[in-house]
């Protein structure tokens, strides 16, 4: 039996893979949803840049989001 303040590995390295998972498809999609709307709009390059970066953004915190709930669901302790 694991002690009170032990890591779990097996648990740790689940929420890291699911991070860097979800992270890269996360921003992935932002970057490719930004330059598909400038391409689509006509709008330039620097538009495009903009909207790849605000999007971006918003992926991140998403992110941030989906991590929070993610390691409040999965135990790593204990």
């Amino acid at each position: 039996m694991a002690k009170s303040g032990s890591f779990k590995i097996k648990n740790l390295l689940t929420l890291i893979s699911v991070g860097v998972l979800v992270g890269t498809e996360f921003i992935g999609v932002a970057i490719a949803a930004g330059w598909a709307i400038a391409g689509l709009f006509q709008l330039g390059n620097t538009i495009a840049l903009v909207l790849m970066i605000a999007f971006g953004l918003v992926s991140l915190y998403a992110l941030f989001e989906f991590m929070k709930r993610a390691i409040s669901l999965e135990t790593i302790r204990g």
